[in-house]
């Protein structure tokens, strides 16, 4: 516990956080818009999509709260409508199914942080999840570590895909999209169970009025 804070907690939500930006999956397609492009270049490029990534997620983490009320969704709707964000952003990376295809080397850094593997919507939604149920500077934090190891691992890609191999990142890849399918399961799970007890608990309210 350092000034109030739970290290392994931070720890936890970072691994959890990490799993869903799932940089290992984009090591590929970040090779590939990079392909041929001087060591600066590529630093350049890695450098660009983090921060993005960070930008966008910082902002939906401290804006997501409000931005629900403003449209009046509940948590437990927003945790069933995120469980199945999950669910379709882990079949995307079990199949390998793409909805963006653009290889344009001029929006390398845009093409990164477009795919549903970095600051899309899944990782959005369990930013603002997690926020919820342990706080935002726990969560801020945790993304910072997660996001840090994925740019370390984005400047380092060239060096690991040659280490390991394609392969062996796919199988990995294919591993973390079981595992957030499971979490998206969840939160359908929890999601749905909530907002039959908030129903149930404004059944009386109806009736009376």
């Amino acid at each position: 516990m350092v000034l109030g804070l739970d290290i392994g907690l931070v720890l936890t939500l970072a691994a959890s956080l990490f799993f869903i930006l799932d940089p290992f999956a984009s090591l590929p397609v970040f090779l590939s818009v990079t392909k041929g492009l001087p060591p600066k270049t590529v630093i350049k490029y890695a450098n660009e999509a983090v921060l993005v990534a960070a930008i966008l997620l910082f902002v939906f983490i401290l804006t997501g709260p409000t931005l629900m009320d403003i449209f009046g969704v509940t948590m437990a709707s927003f945790r069933v409508a995120g469980g199945i964000l999950l669910l379709l952003m882990a079949v995307e990376i079990v199949f390998d199914f793409k909805i963006n295809k653009s290889n344009d080397e001029d929006s390398a850094p845009w093409v990164i942080v477009a795919t549903p593997i970095l600051t899309g919507p899944g990782v959005i939604t369990q930013s603002i999840l997690l926020s919820n149920t342990y706080g935002i500077v726990s969560v801020i934090l945790a993304s910072a570590i997660a996001l840090v190891i994925t740019w370390v691992l984005l400047r380092l890609s060239n060096v690991i895909v040659k280490a390991v191999g394609t392969q062996a990142i796919g199988i990995f890849s294919r591993i973390i999209g079981l595992l957030i399918a499971a979490m998206g399961v969840e939160y359908i799970f929890e999601g749905t169970i909530d907002w039959f007890e908030l129903s149930t608990a404004l059944i009386p309210l109806l009736t009376v009025v």
